[in-house]
């Protein structure tokens, strides 16, 4: 139990640190919006959603959260600004549990009778997509699963290249056909091997590239569709890692990328050196996808399972 407190303790630690400059951009201008304030009225509110919308937090989830005080101030009829803080934590946290509600814990995945499980890891060049791929494989493992990786991004000699450095450094096995092979292709043979090998999960990295939608759509179709023959049902996760320093930028390549295949999960990294924390909440509320990670630091372990809870805590 000791044990357990430590490594929870030390995550929400890294989680701190990692939204520091969210926290501190964020907090700054709400106090500075209520100085000299007694109470929330129309002037501490129309603060208050220009400081979200200037949070990256997104113009319809802004609107959403001041309608929700608006609301609360209608309700109770005086509502203290010492108290906003509080509503804003509460408004922000029942936002996120809307999006959230199958949170993941310590890195577990679901069995499957008929083979590992498998997610397709999507996201433009430069996100951070094959490091969180590194990460993911060290979680995962660290937990003590058995992975695979499959190296599917062949349309960069360096892509191939950077996954398997990353699975040299996790110690996990690779399967790689170099560049320009048939992305399917070296799918396909990953799954196979994955069932020779009793793998718990696998992990598919594929082609960052949005510039022509029809193209990425027929390649990530293909890619699934001799997925499900080796292991039916597959990819059970579609996960689309996002750049949080790159804030509404990052929302627009969410929506793209639902465009393109059906993204169930997200995750959400370099929030440690960015104060763009703020979209993970619009993201998370305007896609109805659910973020299941967070990278909030360079280390190894420093991409976290996303709490929304402890993400909240931290905010505040």
């Amino acid at each position: 139990m000791a044990l357990f407190n430590f490594f929870s303790k030390k995550k929400k630690e890294t989680l701190d640190k990692g939204l520091e400059k969210t926290k501190q951009s964020f907090l700054t201008k709400v106090s500075r919006s209520i100085a000299g304030k007694t109470k929330v009225d129309a002037e501490v509110l129309d603060n208050l959603e220009e400081i979200l919308i200037t949070s990256d937090v997104g113009v319809d989830t802004t609107l959403k959260i001041i309608e929700k005080i608006e609301a609360r101030v209608a309700k109770d009829k005086f509502l203290g600004t010492n108290e906003l803080n509080l509503i804003l934590k509460e408004e922000i946290a029942s936002l996120l549990e809307e999006s959230n509600s199958s949170e993941i814990i310590n890195f577990e995945v679901p069995k499957h009778e008929e083979g590992p499980h498998v997610i397709m890891v999507v996201g433009v060049n430069g996100v951070g997509k094959t490091t969180t791929i590194g990460k993911l494989a060290y979680q995962f493992k660290t937990s003590g699963k058995k992975v695979l990786l499959g190296a599917s991004d062949t349309f960069r000699a360096a892509a191939v290249e950077q996954l398997k450095l990353w699975a040299k450094r996790v110690d996990v096995p690779i399967v790689e056909q170099g560049m320009d092979a048939d992305p399917a292709s070296v799918a396909f043979d990953t799954l196979q091997s994955a069932k020779a090998q009793n793998s718990d999960v696998v992990i598919i990295d594929t082609a960052g590239r949005l510039h022509n939608k029809v193209n990425l759509m027929n390649e990530l179709t293909k890619i699934k569709r001799v997925m499900d023959k080796i292991v039916p049902g597959a990819p059970h996760e579609i996960l689309l890692v996002l750049d949080g320093s790159t804030g509404q930028n990052a929302f627009e390549q969410a929506k793209q990328f639902s465009l393109a295949t059906d993204i169930n999960a997200l995750a959400v990294t370099k929030l440690d050196g960015t104060a763009k924390g703020g979209v993970v909440i619009g993201i998370s509320d305007q896609m109805k996808i659910p973020v299941k990670y967070i990278g909030v630091g360079e280390g190894m372990d420093d991409l976290q399972a996303f709490n929304r809870i402890e993400f909240v805590d931290s905010l505040f």
